[in-house]
């Protein structure tokens, strides 16, 4: 069982920069892959980013490619998503997951790829 804690959204101004993370419970962290998912009002949610379980592998989503940059520590048992140059249209609420599957990183990109998921936090981005 893994219980899965988002932190650090708030409001910010187009072009500027958040740092969210997510803390993990349970002993074995380092062998879930971890995501970062959003959904915006009246929308679906969507992948945002993964990152293997060792941290040595990385994909995103192309609308945030080269802005957002997730990383992990998983001696802290946290995983964190650095956003910078934000757009309105990053407004929504972000959710971290936890996967167990080792499945490639197309196959991590999506929500049925995941066991366990946070509550969220609310990024809203003012133009």
């Amino acid at each position: 069982q893994v219980q899965l804690v988002e932190s650090g959204g708030g409001l910010v101004q187009a072009g500027g920069s958040l740092r969210l993370s997510c803390a993990a419970s349970g002993r074995t962290f380092s062998n879930y892959g971890m995501g970062w998912f959003r959904q915006a009002p009246g929308k679906e949610r969507e992948f945002v980013a993964t990152i293997r379980g060792s941290g040595t592998s990385t994909y995103y989503a192309d609308s945030v490619k080269g802005r957002f940059t997730v990383s992990r520590d998983n001696a802290k048992k946290s995983v964190y998503l650095a956003m910078n140059s934000l757009k309105p249209e990053d407004t929504a609420v972000y959710f971290c997951a936890a996967g167990a599957s080792t499945g490639n990183m197309y196959y991590m990109a999506q929500s049925r790829a995941y066991d366990y998921w946070g509550q969220g936090t609310q990024v809203t981005v003012s133009s």
